[in-house]
């Protein structure tokens, strides 16, 4: 895409050729097809699982939708004047989003900061359970505080979610906010760190 968009620049301003542009089409092209289809498929893997997740922590009819097309070489050459006026391509994978939604509700746009929080944190669940099913070991989860936005409910959830997913790290402001006991307590303080 960036020697793409090198090239168009360099023939709007006239020290190039369109000819130039064409391999740099094609592989946008390949490449763009590839990456919309691991995207669908990576939408498919997590979208169970995220639904789910979202369902325990208090987000309903939760989902994930990917509705990104390949682009063809032939769609690049058809807008290529529009490209080469704005000097960037304007077709393309890079322009797609996933849409996460509750209900009928598009949560990027219409959800509150805690919905928004949940579907994140039902996301980065639903891939680590993906991520241990795939490749036999659970990954490591990293968790900067999560629990402060969260209610005592939510806390409770999601600690006992975490638990399942293998080893997660996870800072809190204090350790009175973890709802459950962790296996091991890390106390960070200037200058010491101690274990409880």
């Amino acid at each position: 895409m960036g020697q793409r968009n090198a090239a168009l620049r360099r023939v709007a301003i006239g020290v190039s050729t369109r000819e130039a542009i064409a391999p740099w089409t094609e592989q946008v092209a390949s490449l763009g097809a590839s990456l919309v289809e691991s995207r669908r498929e990576a939408i498919a893997l997590l979208a169970a699982g995220f639904a789910e997740r979202a369902g325990e922590l208090g987000l309903p009819a939760a989902s994930l939708e990917y509705t990104g097309e390949p682009p063809t070489a032939e769609a690049l050459e058809a807008r290529l004047d529009r490209d080469l006026e704005r000097g960037v391509t304007g077709l393309g994978p890079h322009l797609d989003d996933v849409t996460i939604r509750s209900s009928d509700r598009e949560l990027r746009t219409f959800g509150s900061q805690g919905e928004q929080r949940l579907a994140v944190l039902s996301l980065l669940l639903a891939e680590a359970e993906v991520i241990a099913e795939q490749r036999g070991t659970p990954p490591l989860v990293l968790l900067d505080d999560v629990l402060s936005e969260l209610d005592a409910s939510r806390r409770r959830t999601l600690a006992e979610r975490i638990g399942k997913v293998g080893q997660a790290i996870v800072t809190a402001t204090g350790a009175e906010s973890l709802p459950l006991e962790p296996a091991q307590l890390l106390e960070v303080a200037p200058g010491r760190v101690s274990v409880r």
